[in-house]
């Protein structure tokens, strides 16, 4: 727990996690976190360490090894009155429930006539880089981004840890957070104001004139650091953090293209079918008069995620490979 001021200053992702949680279940009693090993064990990731102690075991609830049945049980619970906050372990079991998030959360508000809203949170941990191998490493939030009925949040930042959670559970329908498991560990300011954040909308992180590029989760702080290098050579990257995969902030990334007319795409999904290609699509549909060079796009290798530590670096998006892309890019068509 966070108590003293020295600890306020900093805050690591999974601390700022927990701190939305349990701020989350003070504020409304009808909040309540279930999923496999969230109690005792304080969760695979340890973001809900120590809340069994403080809440009691009818608030944080461990479940079956059964994705289906306890998303199935978090959607009875929202559609009853409660606030759940589902917890999957990591994005692959998330396959498991697939049927009651797409076909039961996702469409009863529709199928209802707009009688039964959903009110449920899921979270659950994406990526690879933590060596976790191939059926443990999957990016999976674009395919979720392809569902009408259902938000999905990618909090890349402390802010965002902290604030999209409240923002989350006040929304009337389904709302899936991808967590990444390599920010778990990063750590940041503890901001003033930890209100539920703005879910609708795209950040720009950095202001330049000669490339935007787009992207989101663990791959902003990659592109922070790449766009960084570049300005060392003069190469000035405007960068947004996507932050909403589902609804796309359209109007930011269309702003930016008009003002730079150069767009390059961060995504650690893969490149076939994934949302750089979503993304690509509106831009060229919506300001394709804007364009001054095509859409570029870094995704992850199309393989199963390795899992040596050097094969997984290599298949995923670093910032090598994008400030070599990006000055590829502009020397091409700058």
């Amino acid at each position: 727990m966070i108590e003293t001021q020295q600890e306020q200053r900093q805050i690591t992702y999974r601390e700022a996690m927990r701190s939305a949680i349990r701020k989350a279940m003070l504020e409304d009693e009808r909040v309540f976190l279930m999923g496999e090993d969230v109690g005792h064990y304080g969760g695979c990731f340890a973001v809900s360490q120590g809340l069994l102690k403080e809440f009691g075991s009818e608030r944080i609830r461990d479940t079956p090894l059964s994705e289906s049945a306890f998303v199935g049980a978090g959607i009875g619970a929202a559609m009853g009155g409660m606030l759940p906050i589902v917890e999957i372990m990591t994005v692959n079991f998330s396959l498991l429930a697939l049927d009651q998030i797409l076909n039961n959360a996702a469409t009863l508000l529709h199928m209802s006539g707009g009688q039964l809203n959903v009110p449920l949170v899921i979270r659950m941990a994406t990526g690879g880089g933590k060596q976790l191998a191939a059926q443990h490493s999957h990016s999976l939030e674009g395919w979720y981004a392809h569902i009408p009925g259902i938000k999905v949040l990618t909090p890349a930042t402390i802010p965002d840890a902290l604030g999209m959670l409240g923002a989350a559970l006040r929304d009337p329908d389904p709302v899936l957070i991808f967590e990444n498991a390599t920010l778990y560990n990063h750590s940041g300011i503890f901001p003033e104001n930890d209100d539920p954040v703005d879910i609708s909308q795209a950040k720009v992180m950095r202001q330049g004139k000669d490339l935007t590029i787009a992207t989101y989760g663990a791959s902003l702080h990659k592109v922070m650091e790449a766009s960084s290098q570049l300005a060392d050579e003069d190469i000035e990257t405007e960068v947004i953090d996507l932050r909403v995969l589902r609804p796309l902030d359209d109007a930011t990334l269309m702003a930016s293209l008009r003002k730079n007319h150069r767009m390059m795409i961060v995504d650690e999904g893969w490149r076939s079918g994934s949302i750089s290609a979503e993304i690509s699509a509106r831009l060229t549909e919506q300001a394709f008069y804007d364009l001054d060079a095509p859409i570029e796009r870094l995704c992850s290798a199309e393989v199963p995620m390795p899992y040596a530590k050097h094969l997984e670096d290599a298949a995923l998006p670093q910032v090598e490979s994008i400030v070599k892309t990006a000055k590829s890019f502009l020397k091409q068509y700058g």
